[in-house]
């Protein structure tokens, strides 16, 4: 599934696409996506494919095409201290996004059936808060990622305001989801190949409407054999933050605040619009003629005039166009002034998460 923009060569360049395409129609999710690079979630050998519309599958590991996060994070119409439910929450690159959005009073759970994309989702995360230099312009949510199957999800489990399950659920598995849904709630999930938008307006009532079409492999069932009963799986309690991570969330607040009015330029997460060599021509049409026993082509010289016509015209307007000039490079300013603070340097170093850059 995928394929709905053009490739892009880095992150930006994707998001450039998707937001040309209207897949990303608002701000915090455009700033969301350009924190949080792509690549990032691919092994390696495959980090080439990363900024094509396409998605990608690896053993267990598994990432939709950008066109489908796209549409999903706008569905969602996330907010600030939101709590998230991510069913079948793979890598982690969505649940991270969602995490930037929600902040650090939101709540941010996954459920995983394999064991192994758990634990690469934790390496990825880790990584993120480690050398990510987006982890300091935001205030972060920190996704929490459980194993199991998310169709067996304990009954007394607490509800959601937000859900996303990434897999193709059957109808009789609907009301299932919907459960834990909070009322004023949104659901999204993929439905008889429509990926759906469920809102939640009451203690019995839904009102359900149709996003994209979409084609997503099923839920896995978990196998009931006779007299064996599923494991049920246990999400993460709601726990209370400790007067000392408050203090922490609230000092970066503030510092971030400041650094944002003394460097207002470096505060912008989006990117200009960059200019982009487009090639605008209808496809060559060729007339076939028999020459004694032979068939042989004939351009049409209309469409061939017409094609150098519109390339002429392209390149008469890129001379008018200033060169871009290079991208400065982005200076942490919050975890500059963190050390600049005549303070322990083992409080220094809680402040910023013990991070190393």
């Amino acid at each position: 599934m995928g394929g709905a923009v053009s490739a892009g060569e880095d992150n930006d360049d994707l998001i450039d696409n998707l937001k040309e395409a209207q897949y990303i129609r608002t701000d915090r999710v455009e700033q969301a996506f350009r924190a949080i690079d792509r690549g990032d979630y691919y092994l390696d050998r495959y980090r080439d494919n990363a900024y094509k519309d396409l998605a990608w599958k690896h053993g267990n590991i598994h990432l939709s095409a950008p066109c489908i996060y796209s549409e999903v994070m706008e569905a969602l119409k996330l907010q600030q201290g939101l709590s998230f439910l991510n069913l079948g929450s793979g890598t982690g690159y969505l649940s991270t996004m969602v995490g930037l959005i929600i902040g650090p009073f939101g709540v941010n759970h996954g459920v995983e059936l394999h064991k192994d994309v758990v634990e690469y989702a934790k390496e990825r995360l880790d990584e993120f808060i480690k050398n990510s230099d987006s982890f300091d312009r935001f205030e972060f949510c920190e996704p929490h990622f459980v194993v199991g199957n998310c169709l067996e999800i304990s009954s007394d489990s607490h509800q959601y305001d937000r859900i996303y399950c990434g897999a193709g659920v059957q109808k009789d598995h609907e009301n299932y989801m919907k459960i834990l849904l909070k009322v004023g709630g949104i659901l999204v999930m993929p439905i008889e190949d429509q990926l759906t938008q469920i809102t939640r307006t009451g203690q019995s009532s839904w009102e359900s409407k149709n996003i994209l079409a979409v084609s997503f492999a099923p839920l896995v069932q978990q196998s009931r054999t006779e007299g064996c009963k599923p494991e049920a799986v246990v999400l993460p309690l709601l726990s209370v933050r400790t007067l000392q991570d408050l203090a922490r969330i609230y000092i970066r607040r503030t510092l971030r605040n400041l650094t944002n009015e003394e460097h207002p330029a470096h505060n912008n997460t989006q990117r200009p619009p960059q200019k982009r060599k487009r090639r605008r021509c209808r496809r060559r049409i060729n007339t076939y003629v028999f020459v004694g026993n032979q068939l042989i082509p004939q351009p049409m010289d209309s469409e061939e005039d017409e094609c150098i016509e519109e390339e002429s015209k392209e390149e008469e307007q890129e001379k008018d166009i200033e060169p871009v000039k290079p991208e400065e490079p982005r200076v942490n300013h919050l975890r500059d002034k963190i050390l600049s603070l005549p303070l322990p340097e083992s409080l220094k170093a809680y402040l910023l998460f013990y991070r190393e850059k």
